[in-house]
């Protein structure tokens, strides 16, 4: 089925529709924010946190953008977010076209291949062999991670009121 697709025509498409969902979902977060500052909403997105994050995000957001597109589902939350958080376009523009130009190289690339096992021109246990890797290393990282990080204990004192002395569990006055 996608033996006779010209790479570069099926890449510089994805590219392209990816760098239209991108730059759609940046807007409509734009637009979100815009509306927002319409209504009761409007006292908490002038607070200085919020204007901090943005900020932030104006300044170092383009590699959140470009790696967002790692990810699936999650691309869309970091672009409206920029949007949202009011990042410039000249800084927005480099992360979602790097993000892009990733994104259109793994569908290009994996995604043929897991369409050609679909439909019989690429041997299953490839396809099924690279999926378990993936899994078993996320399964991995999460379980180490999981050990290295240690419990959150409170260990601050706890003052227990006494019944036999009136105690009534209040801090003595001064």
């Amino acid at each position: 089925m996608t033996d006779d697709w010209p790479f570069a025509l099926t890449y510089t498409v994805f590219f392209l529709g990816a760098l239209a969902r991108g730059s759609a979902t940046y807007l409509a977060g734009r637009a979100l924010r815009s509306g927002g500052q319409r209504t009761r909403l409007s006292r908490h997105l002038d607070r200085e946190s919020v204007r901090r994050a943005e900020r932030v995000v104006g300044r170092w957001g383009a590699p959140a953008v470009t790696l967002s597109f790692l990810t699936v589902g999650f691309q869309t939350a970091v672009n409206a977010a920029a949007g949202a958080l009011r990042m410039p376009w000249r800084r927005y523009l480099p992360g979602v076209v790097c993000g892009d130009l990733i994104w259109a190289w793994v569908y290009t690339t994996i995604g043929f291949v897991v369409l050609g096992a679909v439909f019989g021109r690429t041997p299953w246990p490839w396809v099924v062999g690279a999926v378990v890797a993936v899994v078993l290393v996320v399964v991995a990282t999460a379980l180490v991670r999981r050990r290295r990080t240690p419990a959150l204990v409170d260990t601050t004192p706890k003052h227990v009121p006494s019944l036999d002395t009136g105690d009534t569990g209040e801090p003595p006055s001064r």
